[in-house]
């Protein structure tokens, strides 16, 4: 028995071993800081900081580094400049077709999100009415409109992303399907439809089990999140799929490691820079894999979830689920903390000047009250006299409304409910 007991103590200590040494952190000195929102959900546009998201789920880049959010609570695209000021792009109002915040995005559930090389933005959509997907696009002009409504097998867990001729690929019914927006020719160009692991060439000879996110490389390489196996596979341009990372062991949890020791236990969203890296958004943690297919951890943790700033190894996400490159940084839409943040490489300290800092103070309230009931800001200088600043419509609780204008002097504040 003195055995038997020894020999099961041993076991399990060499597990937790294991699992204790499963995270690698990269080497480049990454920093993880918030870019933009404050953390509690509102919907407050504005500068950095001083602003409100409610769940933000997925973010791109255009071309001119301009982050585009879709901002799931508040239905809305906001969009974030290099220099972080938050805006509404689109969505928030009466009628789908329609310009910027005359559209309105409320009627479905947004899956994914991809911009292609004219900047215009994709979304896949499902009705919340007929439950049916569609293709939505949003041109640069803020136009909201349906590009396709019946796309073969596209659902609410597609993923999606362009090559470089601009065609869009997305995952649904274990395939993967490429789609030409101007001739809308739909080609399966990966896996046979039916459930199953296998790599080889084409629709005939490779199979999936629930493919999710995709990103595509420089190359015009497709890699695929194959949710149903835990592992990361990769389309070349000949339609060859070849499982590069991952085992699908993932009641492991989590490991980094190179190709299929590297353990996946799930990944939101996929996404690559010009270097041929690929990077995962992962809840609680962000990973990328090289060339080599070495995966490692830029920031945060396997099963620690949070909100941290700081080096990569301390930095803690809350349901962390889409991503981008831009501006040489990766950008995170952490929905479970309502914030976007940045992930830097080797950061370098700057020393601003004087003469280009200026100290401003932006007053707030936080609303607690009945959602879907409007509410009037106040201001006052004196507390006899009312002034009404803002009209809003509650659309979570606790709301947070920041006055964008610096105050000085005295400034009082009060919110009404209005009938």
């Amino acid at each position: 028995m003195k055995t038997k007991i020894i020999s099961a103590v041993v076991a399990v200590v060499t597990t937790l071993a294991y699992q204790a040494e499963a995270q690698t952190y990269d080497t480049n000195n990454e920093v993880v800081q918030t870019f933009a929102g404050f953390g509690i959900s509102g919907y407050v546009d504005g500068q950095g900081q001083l602003t409100a998201f409610s769940s933000p789920s997925q973010i791109v880049s255009d071309t001119a580094s301009n982050l585009y959010v879709w901002d799931s609570g508040n239905f809305r695209i906001r969009k974030i400049t290099a220099n972080g000021t938050v805006s509404t792009f689109a969505g928030g109002g009466s009628y789908f077709d329609g310009y910027g915040t005359n559209a309105s995005l409320a009627w479905g559930t947004v899956g994914a999100m991809a911009i292609d090389h004219a900047n215009t933005i994709w979304l896949v959509l499902v009705s919340g009415y007929s439950g049916l997907p569609y293709l939505v696009t949003i041109g640069t002009n803020g136009y909201v409109s349906i590009a396709n409504g019946g796309l073969t097998n596209l659902g609410s867990s597609s993923g999606t992303c362009f090559d470089s001729a601009n065609n869009l690929y997305y995952s649904g019914g274990n395939r993967i399907y490429r789609y030409n927006p101007g001739t809308g020719v739909v080609q399966a160009i990966a896996g046979s439809g039916i459930t199953g692991n296998f790599d080889g060439q084409g629709t005939l000879f490779s199979a999936f089990s629930n493919p999710a996110a995709l990103a595509c490389d420089q190359a015009d390489n497709i890699y695929v999140w194959d949710a149903g196996n835990a592992t990361i596979r990769r389309i070349d341009q000949n339609q060859n799929v070849t499982t590069i990372a991952g085992n699908g062991n993932y009641y492991y949890s989590s490991a980094d490691g190179v190709g299929t020791n590297a353990i996946f236990s799930g990944v939101s969203s996929m996404f690559s820079d010009n270097q041929g890296n690929i990077y995962f958004v992962c809840g609680s943690c962000i990973r990328k894999m090289n060339a080599q297919t070495n995966v490692v951890t830029l920031a945060g943790n396997f099963s620690q979830s949070g909100y941290a700033n700081g080096p990569g190894y301390l930095a803690r996400f809350s349901n962390a689920s889409g991503g981008c490159f831009s501006q040489g940084m990766i950008f995170v839409a952490d929905a479970g903390n309502n914030r976007i943040r940045n992930i830097a490489f080797d950061p370098q300290s700057q020393v601003v000047s004087p003469a280009n800092l200026q100290l401003n103070t932006y007053p707030g309230l936080q609303i607690t009250g009945t959602i879907g009931r409007t509410y009037q800001i106040q201001t006052s200088p004196d507390l006899n006299v009312w002034t009404t600043t803002t009209t809003l419509l509650l659309n979570s609780s606790p709301y947070l409304w920041i006055d964008q204008n610096p105050v000085s002097g005295n400034k009082y504040y009060r919110a009404v409910m209005l009938p």
